[in-house]
C-alpha cells in the first residue's frame, strides 16, 4: 500500500509548522500500518523515501512531519529515530482531510509522441485523476511492447508518484500497463460515466448538460485520442459501448491539452 507523506520543518521562518510543505512517500502494507499506528509509532523504510528525508530534506530527530495512510487519514508525527535505512515516527494525532475529489476519474490516454505522456501524467495527477491508462489506438505513432513498454510504465509511475507528493494527494494514482482501445472500452464498462471528446459531437450546451448530471461518488472515464485523434470506427465502437461524446469547444486541442482541459472542468465542478 502506498501512503503519501508530507514533510515540513515546524516553526521555520517564525511560522507554525508546515507553512512550506515538502513531500515524500512512505510505502508499507496496510496491516503493518494499522499495527504500527495502534502502537503510536510508524516505521518508514522505503529506500527512496528514507534517502529523501535524510539526504535531501536533512531532517533530524524531533522534527515534525505529516504522513497519510493512502486512504482517508493523515497523521501528525515527530521523528523518534532516523538513520540511513529507516525513519521511526511517533504519532501525535490524526485527522481526515478532504484533499481527494469525491469521484474516481480514470484517464484513458492515447499514446502520444515524444515525452508528452510524462507531462500528461504529471498534470492529470495534480488535477485529481486516480488512474492513467495508456491506450494504443489506430493513429498512434508510438508502439510499445515487451520490455520497452514495462520500462516506460515504470518511468510514468515514478512521475505519478512525484506529482502526488507535490500536490499533496492522499493516494498515489497508478499508471496502468498499455492496453488496446478495444480492451480499454471493455475495462471501462463498469464505470458510471464515460466520456470521449469528439470534434463532431453536438454543441457545448449538450456537453454542459451532460457534465452537470455527474454526481459525487460516480466513477468517470475519459478517453483522449493521440495526435490525429480517433478513427471514425473507434468513435463508433465507443458509442456502441455506451461512451458519450462531448465537445471541448470550437478549437482543436492538442492531445496533451484535451485531457487536462476536461479534467480541469471536472475538478472545478466536483470539488467540495
Amino acid at each position: 500500500m502506498a501512503a503519501a507523506v508530507t514533510v515540513g520543518a515546524a516553526g521555520k521562518d517564525g511560522l507554525p509548522g508546515y507553512q512550506a510543505h515538502r513531500h515524500t512517500v512512505c510505502k508499507a502494507s496496510q496491516a503493518a500500518a494499522k499495527d504500527k499506528c495502534n502502537k503510536k509509532n510508524i516505521g518508514c523504510n522505503a529506500e527512496t523515501d528514507v534517502k529523501h528525508i535524510v539526504n535531501v530534506l536533512r531532517m533530524k530527530t524531533g522534527e515534525e512531519l505529516w504522513i497519510s495512510d493512502g486512504d482517508k487519514k493523515e497523521y501528525h508525527c515527530t521523528i523518534e529515530a532516523i538513520d540511513a535505512e529507516e525513519v521511526c515516527l511517533h504519532i501525535l494525532y490524526s485527522q481526515e482531510p478532504d484533499y481527494e475529489l469525491p469521484n474516481k476519474i480514470y484517464l484513458f490516454q492515447g499514446l502520444p509522441k515524444a515525452d508528452k505522456m510524462e507531462l500528461i501524467i504529471q498534470k492529470a495527477v495534480e488535477l485529481g485523476a486516480c488512474q492513467v491508462i495508456p491506450v494504443e489506438t489506430k493513429r498512434c505513432v508510438v508502439r510499445l511492447d515487451g520490455k520497452k513498454a514495462a520500462k516506460k510504465v515504470e518511468r510514468w509511475q515514478q512521475i505519478a508518484e512525484s506529482a502526488a507528493k507535490q500536490s499533496k494527494r492522499m493516494l498515489i494514482p497508478s499508471v496502468h500497463p498499455v492496453m488496446t482501445f478495444k480492451d480499454a472500452l471493455a475495462w471501462a464498462k463498469e464505470l458510471d460515466v464515460r466520456l470521449i471528446p469528439y470534434e463532431l459531437a453536438q454543441g457545448i450546451a449538450e456537453t454542459k448538460a451532460l457534465l452537470s448530471e455527474i454526481r459525487p461518488g460516480q466513477s468517470i472515464g475519459i478517453f483522449i485520442g493521440p495526435e490525429g485523434g480517433f478513427e471514425e470506427k473507434e468513435i463508433e465502437a465507443a458509442i456502441d459501448a455506451g461512451v458519450s461524446t462531448i465537445t471541448l469547444g470550437k478549437r482543436i486541442l492538442r492531445t496533451e491539452t484535451a485531457g487536462l482541459a476536461i479534467l480541469s472542468v471536472l475538478m472545478f465542478q466536483l470539488e467540495q
